[in-house]
């Protein structure tokens, strides 16, 4: 087991990484539409990870149920799941795709009490999970009256629709196919913790960015312009952040900790990162902290600690 001090850092690594994430891939977007975004972020990250294998010595087992999760996490964990992200912030806000993404604990605590022994939902721990979730929608219902205000003028989305689709998709609409995202990547979660806890972070996260990529690729190939894929510095930019930094540094982690930590446990950090885009908001973009801003990290906050304790 990894120090409580090493595990709260890596925690709070993972935290501030993923809360600029929502933000970068909106930019990204600007240039690359959503399929090759994706395409290219994971099979960037894939490539780098896969490199490393030999240098940390990594041997793959090749077994069935490694072959498995390959596919089960690439196509769960980042194609479904990211597939849908990119997709829907072409319409959806970031701060309220994160809201949204905030779902994933509920979806993972749900299936761990079915399937994994020890995991069990108890009232106490169902109470600090919906505080947290109530916590984080606080924090963005402001998000929430602006987009009924900005639907209302016509402002459905700022970014273009990338040839995907023949005009405008309604926000409600897009938000609403944005929470199945969370829920495959839950399952991929459990499934990963259930029967992938002998496996190396490398071989949980290489391989099935990979199979991301060639199938994220194929779709971007058959349904996307490709001639309009722009290039131009914020773009690649925030292409290189989300591949290097966002992902080949971050699901590495994610999976190391989570052969430590309970499924549950781990994914309540997904509360956290909508707390985190608050103050980045506040400090770098000069937003202001509102009473709904405090209300709801002081929520999120109860119900962390509730939930974890139980």
């Amino acid at each position: 087991m990894p120090s409580r001090t090493l595990t709260t850092a890596t925690l709070g690594l993972l935290i501030l990484i993923w809360g600029t994430t929502w933000a970068a891939i909106r930019i990204g977007l600007e240039g690359i539409p959503p399929f090759t975004g994706v395409a290219l972020r994971f099979g960037l990250a894939g490539a780098v990870l896969l490199a490393l294998v030999p240098v940390f010595r990594v041997r793959f087992s090749l077994d069935r149920r490694e072959l498995t999760l390959w596919l089960f996490n690439g196509l769960f964990s980042f194609t479904v799941s990211y597939g849908i992200v990119y997709w829907a912030e072409q319409y959806v806000p970031s701060g309220l795709a994160s809201v949204l993404w905030g779902t994933f604990p509920l979806w993972v605590a749900l299936f761990a009490h079915f399937y994994l022994p020890g995991e069990r939902l108890t009232a106490r721990s169902v109470v600090g999970v919906l505080t947290g979730f109530a916590g984080v929608a606080v924090i963005f219902s402001e998000d929430l009256s602006r987009l009924r205000l900005a639907e209302n003028v016509g402002e459905v989305s700022q970014v273009p629709d990338a040839g995907l689709g023949s005009g405008a998709v309604p926000v409600a609409l897009a938000a609403a196919v944005l929470l199945l995202s969370p829920l495959s990547a839950a399952v991929a979660n459990v499934a990963v913790k259930r029967w992938g806890g002998h496996l190396h972070p490398l071989s949980l996260t290489a391989v099935p960015m990979l199979v991301t990529g060639a199938v994220m690729g194929t779709l971007a190939a058959a349904f996307e312009d490709l001639g309009a894929v722009r290039f131009d510095a914020r773009t690649v930019g925030a292409w290189l952040y989300l591949s290097l930094i966002g992902s080949a540094v971050t699901f590495t982690l994610y999976f190391w900790l989570l052969s430590h930590l309970t499924a549950t446990r781990l994914s309540l950090i997904t509360y956290a990162i909508p707390v985190v885009a608050v103050v980045v908001g506040t400090v770098i973009l000069g937003e202001p902290v509102t009473s709904r801003v405090l209300i709801g990290s002081a929520l999120v906050v109860v119900g962390v600690a509730v939930a974890v304790r139980a």
